[in-house]
């Protein structure tokens, strides 16, 4: 289904997005996709705490 990427399509997929969102919203973006990575993995470990004390 998914293939491995070469370096071109990355360079390529990385002026896409400088293109659509431009240089001053980079960092914006990156932030917020961070946060989010945070929240989900902090999510899920709430959730295997969880299923562990009610296996307990």
């Amino acid at each position: 289904m998914f293939r491995n990427f070469n370096g071109w399509e990355i360079i390529i997929v990385l002026l896409i997005i400088l293109l659509l969102f431009g240089a001053r919203k980079l960092p914006d973006l990156a932030r917020s996709i961070g946060a989010s990575a945070k929240e989900f993995r902090k999510g899920l470990d709430r959730g295997i705490d969880e299923e562990e004390e009610s296996d307990s």
